[in-house]
Parts: structure tokens; sequence; C-alpha cells
């Protein structure tokens, strides 16, 4: 009697048992997944769709930052093969400037003062106002009321351009290398310190928003520029409509810049729009 309690008390689990264990084990499982995966998927493409936000968001937020210190009235616009299809590449240069004032026009109450003379090649004048800060290399730009023709374009390359080379400045007079016989007065005596010309290529090709910078200023608009110094601002720009940049001018003072990109990765897509407001006041 005691041998059979002491193999009854030692009796384990069974094969069915455990299979039966296993199966309800797996059910429960099953279940908690179901709950646990719908959460889980949504949080990963919220996170998704919030990387490619804030992809679109800096790109758009660089533009516009950089739209603000153009020169007024140097917004191009060129599409390859031409603006419309979904395809295109767009590109959108202008001037960047690093600053101004206003140059002296008259000689003051002694008869003295070294004015910017518009009838001749002048090689120096006086800065009305705080000097510029200048690091070499820029542009002393006067009256810039185009992007294009010969007639007030500081693109431009002809003798008639409206566009000086920089030399030194000294006091409060600024010498221009060679001297220069600009075409215009500016109305409020200003005038424009240019550093180089920018360009931004979105290309729905290659999936890149791209900006070049620091390359040579020309009548044509380069599409892109040749210029080892370009940085990628943004990558998985959708391969149809992924950019589009537009530029209206609502009247000689002020113009409006449309740009929108739109970002694909992972079947999540993700467009931003943004205006940027420039001031065409030369």
């Amino acid at each position: 009697m005691r041998c059979r309690r002491r193999y009854a008390a030692q009796h384990g689990v069974t094969l069915i048992e455990l299979i039966i264990v296993i199966a309800i084990t797996a059910v429960i499982a099953g279940g908690v997944a179901v709950f646990i995966s719908r959460p889980f998927e949504s949080y990963v493409d919220s996170a998704r769709r919030a990387e490619l936000t804030d992809i679109a968001d800096t790109a758009l937020r660089r533009m516009t930052r950089d739209l603000r210190t153009a020169l007024p009235n140097s917004i191009r616009i060129a599409c390859v093969p031409s603006c419309g299809p979904l395809t295109s590449t767009y590109y959108l240069e202008y001037l960047q400037t690093s600053g101004g004032g206003r140059y002296r026009a008259d000689v003051d109450s002694s008869g003295a003062g070294n004015i910017l003379d518009f009838t001749f090649a002048d090689t120096s004048f006086d800065v009305v106002g705080p000097m510029p800060t200048f690091s070499g290399g820029e542009w002393i730009v006067i009256y810039n009321l185009a992007s294009s023709g010969t007639i007030a374009n500081a693109y431009d390359g002809s003798s008639t351009t409206n566009r000086g080379a920089y030399a030194s400045n000294a006091g409060n007079t600024i010498t221009l290398s060679p001297g220069k016989q600009f075409p215009y007065p500016s109305p409020g005596k200003r005038f424009s310190v240019v550093q180089y010309a920018v360009t931004y290529a979105c290309n729905p090709t290659t999936g890149e928003l791209r900006r070049y910078w620091n390359y040579g200023i020309a009548a044509a608009q380069a599409t892109p520029p040749v210029t080892a110094n370009n940085a990628l601002l943004a990558n998985n720009v959708s391969a149809t409509n992924g950019c589009s940049f537009t530029y209206a001018q609502n009247d000689s003072r002020t113009g409006v810049v449309g740009l929108a990109v739109r970002i694909e990765r992972s079947g999540e897509t993700v467009q931003l729009f943004q205006q940027a407001h420039v001031n065409n006041v030369p």
C-alpha cells in the first residue's frame, strides 16, 4: 500500500495535458498580438510621418530664410524639361546679399564728400551711415529691377550691368576695381552687397532637394550650376509631382515665392506648401 501511494504522488504531466496547455497559450498569445499589433503599427506609421514632415519642413524653412536675403528682383525659376510635368526638375535661383547701405549722392555743406558719380566709371564712393561687413569677393549692385535682359539686371555680364566689383573699404569709403559706371541711380540712394548666386534644385528623378552656392553669376540660368559647393537638404522626394516652385510679383515692391515639396517613404507621403514674401524695393 505504501508503494502504491508513493507512486501515485509522483505522477507527472501527460503529453495530452502539455499539448492542451501549449494550444491554450498560443490562442491567448494570438489574441494579445491582435490587440497590440494595431497600436504598434499606428505608432510606427506616426513616427514615419513625423520624420517625413520634419524633413520637408526643415528644407522649406531653410529656403524661406535664404529667400529673405535675396537681392530685390533677382529671383528666377527654370524647369527641366518644362514647368508642369509631374517629373520635372525645378530650379530656383537668386543672388544672396550680406547687407547694404546708402551711397553719398551730394557733397556736404562744406563741399566735402566722395559722391558716387553716374556719368563715368567711378572707382570709389562714400557710405552714408554704417559700413556693411565685407569678407572679399562681393559685388556692389545699385537699382536692380529685373532678373533678365540688359536693363538694371545684376545677372547681366555686359558693360551696362548694374553690378560693380568690390575691392576694399577704408573709413566710410568703398573702392571698386575696376571702376564702374552704374546705369541708373537709386531713388533711395541705396546699394546692395551681393555675395554670390544660390540655386535650389528639386529633382524627382534622383529624389533629392539640393542647395548650390558660390558659383559664377551668369546671364543664362544654369540647370544645375557647376560648383563643388552643394549640399543635400532633403531626400526621398516623390518621383511624381515631388516639387513645385512658383514666383509671382504682386506689385513693384513685393513678390511671393510658392514652395511645395512632397516626401515619400515606405508607402507614406507627406506634402508641405509654404509661401515666402520677398522685398523687391531696389
